[in-house]
């Protein structure tokens, strides 16, 4: 496979970065119109200036492609304001809607966030667009509010899922697990066999919650109306099944665990994946760009599966979803913005994307395939849940309603201090905290 140099994405997806945004668009050279961009500027024609706002933690090596590739073909210029990351940044995000001072584009959360900015007041529906048909549904679920859909992808999706080593697979002769007692029993196997089973990277405490918050896929096929009684205060983590299934599976994996899993930071995990060292990671799936960045095409002895869950036929995976780009509803240009919007979602734009970063996971438009160089976890595992439909959004996309200390109360549990009961009704009271901050009746 051709090595080709990807931008690692780094950061704590779970302390999810706000990438939103508001400010005035701007043009270059003469006042321009919405005309949809003008011609190729080799023509004689001005271009049109568009503006994107967006977070200072964004990799933006990808966009720049397609950036570029947009002034050539479609003659239109893009400049990129940044904000801060985090409450600064999403408090700055919303005075600036509410003051008017807005963008042409803004690079913003998908799901529950993007739900409480009240995007009908703010950002163009591209609902009827020929460009908006052929997102991806999971991922249209994520940027459509009471029927109008609003946002493009930015970049690739990725999985909360189980990095796995296929050579130690091979090795052993164990098949993917289709159910987690199957994944007990290969974690069992080379266990006695001296393996480290499980990978803990605990040093870093946000990995500790991707078992937990990975499992929403056979959360939401347990018990799929659970969204919505939670935040109507009737469902609770504690009481429901198939919700405390993701705190069980926590607890089970403390047994499998290498020795210095408490000291393990994420870094040391891409390293002793990539070294062969451990047989499974329970991660997000942008570790692959990061052991692509420091070990190259040895990322390919890597597989991913999603986090097993009990019913064999039924085998799926959880997706974040990329920042989304969204137009301003009241900018005036307007027609360049959907001009953008739609050659940004085009085969030969993405291809502009990938060029500059390989996806940590499928992308959001139907029909695209995915370049030669991608990851091949990415392009045989997980593209093929999404080309079955097995696949569901993370919790975090669907409800504002989600506990602080997530991932303090996933440490304790996976380090054997509590129990998964315990753990679930403390990550309930967590819950509670969030949802009367929200007015929600619990």
């Amino acid at each position: 496979m051709k090595r080709k140099t990807a931008t690692a994405f780094l950061g704590v997806i779970m302390a999810a970065t706000i990438l939103a945004g508001c400010g005035g668009a701007e043009s270059s050279g003469s006042d321009t119109t919405g005309s949809g961009g003008g011609s190729n500027p080799e023509d004689g024609e001005e271009l049109t200036e568009l503006t994107l706002f967006i977070d200072t933690s964004t990799t933006m090596g990808g966009f720049e492609k397609v950036a570029e590739l947009a002034e050539k073909e479609i003659g239109i210029k893009i400049k990129v304001e940044t904000h801060p990351s985090g409450y600064d940044g999403d408090n700055l995000i919303k005075t600036r809607l509410a003051s008017g001072d807005m963008p042409d584009l803004i690079g913003y959360n998908s799901g529950a966030l993007l739900k409480a900015l009240n995007p009908s007041e703010y950002f163009i529906d591209i609902s009827g667009e020929d460009f908006a048909q052929n997102l991806d549904d999971t991922y249209k679920s994520a940027v459509s509010v009471n029927g109008e859909t609003y946002g493009i992808p930015f970049s690739s999706t990725q999985a909360g899922a189980v990095v796995y080593n296929k050579e130690m697979y091979e090795k052993y002769d164990l098949e993917v697990p289709k159910t987690w007692d199957e994944f007990l029993e290969n974690c069992d196997v080379l266990k006695e066999n001296g393996e480290t089973a499980v990978l803990g990277t605990f040093a870093d405490s946000w990995t500790s919650q991707v078992t937990f918050l990975g499992d929403c896929y056979n959360l939401l096929e347990g018990a799929p109306e659970f969204i919505e009684e939670l935040e109507a205060g009737k469902a609770k983590f504690a009481s429901t099944p198939a919700a405390l299934r993701g705190f069980e599976k926590t607890a089970d994996l403390t047994e499998y665990f290498n020795a210095d899993y408490l000291a393990a930071t994420y870094d040391d995990g891409c390293d002793i994946m990539a070294n062969g060292e451990a047989a499974h990671w329970i991660i997000l799936t942008q570790s692959l760009s990061n052991i692509y960045e420091l070990y190259g095409d040895d990322v390919n002895k890597l597989g991913v599966f999603g986090i097993p869950g009990d019913d064999a036929d039924n085998a799926g995976l959880t997706l974040w979803m990329p920042t989304s780009i969204y137009g301003n509803k009241n900018s005036d240009n307007q027609e360049a913005i959907l001009k953008f919007m739609e050659f940004y979602t085009s085969e030969e734009a993405l291809d502009a994307y990938t060029s500059a970063i390989l996806p940590d996971g499928p992308y959001c438009i139907k029909g695209y395939e995915l370049p030669e160089e991608a990851y091949d976890a990415v392009s045989e595992d997980m593209q093929a849940f999404v080309d079955a439909g097995k696949t569901h959004v993370a919790m975090e996309f669907l409800t504002s309603v989600k506990g602080a200390n997530c991932y303090q109360i996933c440490q304790e549990l996976g380090s054997g201090q509590t129990t998964a009961e315990e753990a679930a009704a403390k990550y309930d009271e967590d819950c509670a905290k969030q949802a009367k901050q929200l007015g929600l009746d619990w």
